[in-house]
């Protein structure tokens, strides 16, 4: 990898114009902006996903819709107020999650400025998610087979929101190639968070398995929980990448959280996902997601937690 620093991908394009709403967009540009005056960070715009990326994940009528906005509950299914900027935003922020698991296939370690998505299904959008730019990225490493710096191998998602990554889940069931690992303080299902994690639960699936964080929990039992379950990800082969969703909102301040984590909770979790990869040699590239404390100041101080963590476990 690069001696000095790690790539990171963003663009002033992930926001797209949706108002006053409870999802802060800006925060990717407010991260971006702490950043730059990192010199471990190498911030680069990356390209948008094509139409036939998006079509090997999600149905055309779907893309169509997000497109065009027709039907309007199609278009807007994810919870956002659809405008023609959403399209273009959305292959952008999806562009962004694959190149950094294209960079970090090449140097070990990447990540991008912008969620990966994870509520969001073949056929429609969920929880503020459009397109699952986690199976996106996925799909098109493993499109290009043989190809330079593209994938043979599994593809595993470590999902670490306060969320359970349902739209992940229903991807990874025809792809027995792409597997999920969702730790998680919030069932979510048909665009509803279940707070208490006993009241609903989902099934999970040969390649899609799922952690409950119990109510309250802290940050020795968050460390418990990973050591006792991230080698679930090394089964049934190591995988050739590991896509990790670090989420902001298991912190204890959210309002949808739980949880018991501040934010050296969070980011000794950040440090235990990348000291495991990077000891185990498998390349991460991580996205950010979640937050909604009304400070977005805590919001983005988990974020740049994130890329700390990783500078520190890799340089």
């Amino acid at each position: 990898m690069n001696a000095t620093r790690i790539d990171v991908f963003y663009s002033d394009g992930f926001a797209a114009p949706i108002g006053q709403h409870i999802m802060p967009i800006r925060k990717f540009g407010l991260v971006a902006s702490e950043l730059r005056d990192d010199p471990r960070a190498n911030l680069i715009e990356p390209s948008p996903v094509t139409a036939d990326d998006l079509l090997r994940v999600h149905t055309p009528e779907y893309v169509e819709a997000i497109r065009t906005g027709e039907p309007k509950a199609l278009a807007e299914s994810q919870k956002f107020p659809w405008s023609p900027e959403l399209f273009p935003s959305v292959c952008l922020t999806n562009g962004g999650v694959l190149a950094a698991a294209r960079s970090a296939l090449r140097d070990g370690i990447a990540g991008a400025l912008v969620s990966g998505f994870h509520h969001s299904n073949p056929d429609h959008g969920e929880g503020f998610c459009t397109f699952n730019g986690l199976a996106v990225a996925a799909e098109a490493l493993r499109s290009k087979m043989g190809a330079a710096g593209e994938v043979s191998g599994d593809i595993a998602v470590l999902d670490i929101d306060l969320h359970y990554g349902n739209g992940t889940a229903v991807c990874c069931r025809t792809r027995p190639w792409l597997r999920q690992l969702s730790i998680y303080g919030n069932d979510y299902w048909n665009n509803e968070p279940f707070r208490d994690v006993t009241t609903r639960h989902h099934e999970d699936g040969p390649n899609h398995e799922s952690v409950a964080l119990p109510a309250g929990c802290d940050g020795v039992t968050l460390q418990q929980i990973l050591e006792d379950n991230l080698p679930r990800l090394l089964r049934p082969t190591k995988p050739a990448l590991i896509l990790y969703q670090a989420g902001a909102d298991p912190y204890r301040e959210d309002p949808y959280s739980p949880l018991n984590l501040d934010h050296a909770d969070l980011l000794e979790r950040d440090r235990t996902v990348f000291r495991f990869a990077r000891e185990r040699g498998i390349p991460i590239a991580w996205v950010l997601a979640g937050g909604y404390t009304s400070d977005v100041r805590k919001v983005v101080q988990v974020h740049v937690n994130t890329f700390r963590a990783a500078a520190e476990v890799f340089f």
